[in-house]
């Protein structure tokens, strides 16, 4: 019965913030196009912190734009790495974790980034997008927290 309560509290939220986070993918995916999936999977997780989670500390600008940023450096060391597949992608997401958590950056979407990156190898499109859907996501996140409820 809790989730139903919870549910009649907030519909308008889960719709309103639903709708927010779909809106900024559909953006994404306009921009960097369907050959990057694995980029935009990791968006769509960031996006659903902003919006679902809007004052977890993962959705703080600090935690997303530092998240993404470690992670886009971690994934192009290793996307010339000659290393084979089954090293190099658990090396990438072990390093990109333990250098988030030493810097006070800890946003688990971004190990997807990088990834993403070590698989697809960095362009400066993926890059520009990875960052400025980070930097768009979370100020919409901060600009509309008077508006943004947690729905978990």
């Amino acid at each position: 019965m809790q989730i139903w309560e919870k549910f009649k509290r907030l519909w308008k939220h889960y719709i309103f913030q639903s709708f927010l986070a779909g809106l900024a993918i559909f953006v994404i995916v306009l921009t960097i196009g369907e050959e990057k999936v694995v980029v935009t999977a990791s968006m769509a997780a960031t996006a659903f912190i902003c919006f679902a989670m809007p004052t977890s500390i993962s959705a703080q600008t600090r935690n997303v734009i530092g998240g993404h940023l470690v992670a886009l450096a971690c994934g192009a060391l290793f996307a010339f790495t000659p290393l084979p597949y089954y090293a190099e992608f658990p090396l990438v997401v072990g390093l990109v974790i333990f250098l988030m958590v030493a810097l006070d950056v800890e946003h688990a979407p971004a190990a997807g980034t990088a990834l993403a990156v070590t698989i697809h190898e960095i362009t400066l499109t993926t890059a520009a997008i990875v960052i400025i859907g980070a930097i768009v996501l979370t100020q919409c996140r901060y600009y509309m927290k008077t508006l943004l409820k947690d729905l978990i």
